[in-house]
């Protein structure tokens, strides 16, 4: 029972942090239909911020905080000064992002090394959480709270806020939200840094469960493109439920039948998208 249980948690923390790292994919690939290949990269780097920042004695909140803002400046720069020279060039700005995603990967061994860097947790969530007899780490469970919060905020912006109304209009209708006076180019700088930031803020709270090492981009990345499809372009009801629906999946086959755990990943997906090419949520408007 202890086994299907921690398994359980590990799933919802996992997905959680699908959760971050896929809104700010699914924002930007629904808004602007750039497929963001540096995505993992910017999860990388958010991860090797938080520790170089926790290493130096900052503490885990600012180094979460460094890592989030430092994320989104950078997504800032690419779209501001790469991605908008490529405007309308698809298969340009795919390239472009495949690009720096290695040269961010290099970057990164470079600075920090082919070794990983652990990082600890706040202390007072070092301990396990003992709940009947069961016992947990409460970081996990911490994880997942943040990630349904993040996930509540990232609801209101979209469907209580004057941004959120923009950003859906132009994922419903980007020529007609210009007619009406929206500033695309502000508009998708915005969301750039939205979605650079959730991906940091993800490799940050990531790191005490993952650590930060060579590959974490190539490692998440491929799970981030599975939760979108899988969702939905642009829903992120459909992002919500994929993120965790890939958390389990991932988890349990990992534990259960490693050899088969991409065949268990990959099948259902397959699978819903035979019967709806769509996504779980295709079509939802948030």
């Amino acid at each position: 029972m202890q086994f299907w249980l921690t398994q359980t948690f590990n799933s919802l923390a996992l997905g959680g942090l699908l959760l971050l790292l896929s809104s700010g994919f699914a924002l930007i690939f629904g808004l602007m239909r750039i497929a963001n290949l540096t995505h993992g990269a910017l999860f990388m780097i958010g991860a090797y911020v938080a520790a170089s920042a926790a290493r130096a004695g900052w503490g885990f909140t600012v180094a979460v905080v460094l890592a989030a803002l430092s994320t989104a400046l950078l997504g800032g720069l690419i779209e501001r000064l790469i991605l908008r020279r490529l405007t309308g060039n698809a298969q340009a700005q795919v390239l472009a992002t495949l690009g720096l995603s290695f040269i961010a990967a290099d970057m990164c061994l470079v600075l920090w090394g082919g070794d990983p860097i652990p990082i600890a947790p706040p202390a007072w969530l070092a301990g396990p959480v003992d709940w009947f007899g069961f016992s947990f780490p409460s970081y996990r469970i911490a994880v997942i709270g943040v990630a349904i919060a993040a996930a509540v905020l990232l609801y209101v912006l979209m469907e209580r806020t004057r941004l959120g109304a923009r950003i859906r209009a132009g994922v419903d209708d980007m020529p007609m939200a210009r007619a009406v006076g929206i500033r695309a180019s502000a508009l998708f700088t915005s969301v750039f840094c939205l979605g650079a930031l959730l991906a940091g803020l993800g490799g940050a709270i990531g790191g005490p469960m993952l650590s930060a090492y060579p590959g974490l981009d190539a490692d998440m990345l491929p799970l981030a493109l599975i939760v979108v499809i899988l969702g939905g372009v642009g829903s992120l009801t459909g992002t919500f439920l994929a993120s965790f629906i890939i958390g389990f999946l991932y988890t349990f086959g990992t534990a259960l039948v490693p050899d088969l755990a991409y065949v268990i990943l990959f099948l259902p997906m397959i699978v819903v998208l035979a019967f709806r090419p769509s996504g779980l949520m295709g079509g939802a408007r948030a």
